[in-house]
């Protein structure tokens, strides 16, 4: 695929007799793409990766039974092997559920390689979960342009409780984030791209300021892959539509700003009509499309739940040719209508203004029979975000606000729409009273990281090739080290009470900062 082709309203010019035009530094600094990772890139990458994967590894089949809401997808994600679709053994009939199975399916790739039991339903957790980190690691460096702020935010990542505790465990959320992870490294790697080709036009003399100048740059082959990645999301979760939303919006958008920076008059209008309109719809119909496809167990069986119910109430002999999509609809109605009326009380609820401040964790496993050496013994798994990483969000996103507005920088305000939409839309659900939790906010925690990683880029200051040499980077690289290596042994002295450790009740105890409210 070339890099971009160019058009003009009237006569081309030949390539010999094109102008050859000098493009300005402040532009050519918006566009260009980051340097490729070299070397110690990868290095720094792979070891924080690596990092992630061996502390999620190890002793990964404690407990050996099913934990917490395991008791639904361990087995769900063992029926959808053995049936095609979720299934109940009491009566030997299909078993009504209310998400979408891709997460199922997910699951049941581990157990389908090693087997029921704790170690098999919990393994892909922890690769989508591992994979999510270097995702993350790639996606910060093509916006930071800093492999040390790209580690940083992938250390993070790597040492937060939530994103640790649900790595491990076979519950749908890792697998929601993960989708959203994917679809955001995309949509990244899209704008980088789109930026990249405008640049490209404009050394070979593209003039944007002629009248009727229109460029093509090519098929959006990562815009497309966001989209479908966006479809599976939604495929595990249906709260993945909001991210639906907010990305197409972000392809909009990116188009705009990407002509305003190359120079465009017309950068609004040539923005949304030049193919952002189009990929806004398009981002909708193949994400929808890819969602319906997820169900393709449910389509090939002949025992689901709601599989003919349009057929049997009528009283046919048989379904109709749109009669699939009739009952897939319907088992939909009757999901929504389960959700939105979901308000029994659960010990461990919270409500979203609660998520950041960790204002109620959850615990997955509690043991007391343990042996730790002293008279008595306490094992937890508490799904609680490391503290002093999920204190600091809230200053984090009023500091990217603040640098958001100050530099008129896309990447803040990109950030900032990632996190809230993993956190605001529950808050209309909160006057219904509906039953809520903790990890609910698990989508919004890559950007979260993001959010804290750009407020310490911030703090340390520009490259020195940008800036002459001044005490200013030093004293932030150490403010921003310091608060990396708080945050790291934050992790490690809750490490106990997210691995489900022997521990004394006294050292567990100790470990409840905020009292009944994390017991």
């Amino acid at each position: 695929m070339t890099s971009g082709v160019l058009t003009q309203a009237s006569e081309p010019e030949s390539p010999a007799a094109a102008p050859v035009r000098a493009v300005p530094d402040i532009v050519r600094r918006r566009l260009a793409p980051p340097p490729r990772g070299g070397l110690n890139f990868w290095l720094v990458a792979a070891l924080i990766t690596g990092i992630g994967l061996l502390v999620r590894m190890v002793n990964l089949a404690h407990p050996k039974d099913v934990i917490f809401d395991e008791v639904y997808y361990a087995n769900e994600a063992w029926d959808l092997l053995q049936r095609g679709v979720e299934w109940n053994p009491e009566d030997n009939t299909p078993q009504y559920v209310v998400h979408p199975p891709l997460g199922k399916w997910m699951i049941g790739i581990g157990e389908q390689i090693f087997g029921y039991n704790s170690f098999g339903w919990r393994i892909s957790a922890v690769t989508v979960g591992t994979i999510s980190i270097l995702l993350i690691i790639i996606a910060a460096y093509r916006l930071f342009r800093s492999p040390i702020l790209a580690g940083v935010a992938g250390l993070l990542m790597s040492l937060d409780g939530m994103h640790f505790v649900l790595s491990r465990v076979a519950l749908l959320d890792i697998f929601l984030m993960f989708w959203i992870v994917v679809a955001f490294f995309f949509l990244v790697l899209d704008r980088e791209q789109r930026r990249a080709r405008l640049l490209k036009l404009l050394e070979d003399g593209f003039d944007p300021q002629k009248p009727g100048a229109r460029v093509k740059l090519g098929f959006r082959w990562y815009r497309l892959l966001s989209a479908v990645s966006l479809g599976l999301a939604c495929g595990v979760k249906w709260s993945a539509v909001y991210y639906v939303l907010i990305f197409a919006v972000a392809m909009v958008l990116f188009d705009m700003s990407a002509r305003r920076s190359a120079g465009f008059k017309h950068w609004v209008a040539d923005g949304i009509w030049g193919d952002g309109a189009g990929w806004f719809l398009a981002t909708f119909a193949v994400a929808g499309l890819v969602y319906i496809n997820c169900w393709w167990g449910w389509f090939l069986s002949d025992n689901g739940y709601f599989r003919h119910w349009y057929a049997e109430t009528n009283g046919l002999p048989h379904d109709r040719l749109i009669d699939p999509l009739v009952n897939l609809w319907h088992y939909h109605v009757e999901a929504y209508n389960f959700h939105t009326t979901l308000d029994k009380p659960h010990q461990y609820q919270s409500w979203p203004w609660q998520w950041l401040l960790l204002g109620r964790p959850v615990a997955f496993y509690w043991d007391q029979s343990g042996s730790c050496g002293a008279a008595s013994c306490a094992s937890e798994i508490l799904l609680l975000g490391t503290p002093l990483l999920w204190w600091s969000f809230l200053p984090a996103l009023v500091a990217l606000g603040w640098l958001g507005f100050a530099r008129r920088d896309g990447r803040a305000w990109l950030i900032m729409a990632g996190a809230l939409t993993g956190i605001l839309p529950w808050f209309n659900e909160m006057p219904e009273h509906r039953t809520m939790f903790y990890f609910y906010a698990l989508p919004a925690e890559p950007f979260l990281v993001l959010a804290v990683v750009y407020v310490l880029g911030a703090i340390i200051g520009p490259p020195r090739h940008l800036k002459p040499a001044s005490d200013h980077r030093l004293i932030g690289s150490i403010i921003a080290g310091a608060y990396v290596l708080l945050v790291a042994s934050c992790f490690a002295y809750f490490y106990p009470i997210y691995s489900g450790m022997d521990i004394t009740y006294t050292e567990w105890f100790s470990r409840m900062w905020l009292g009944s409210r994390w017991v």
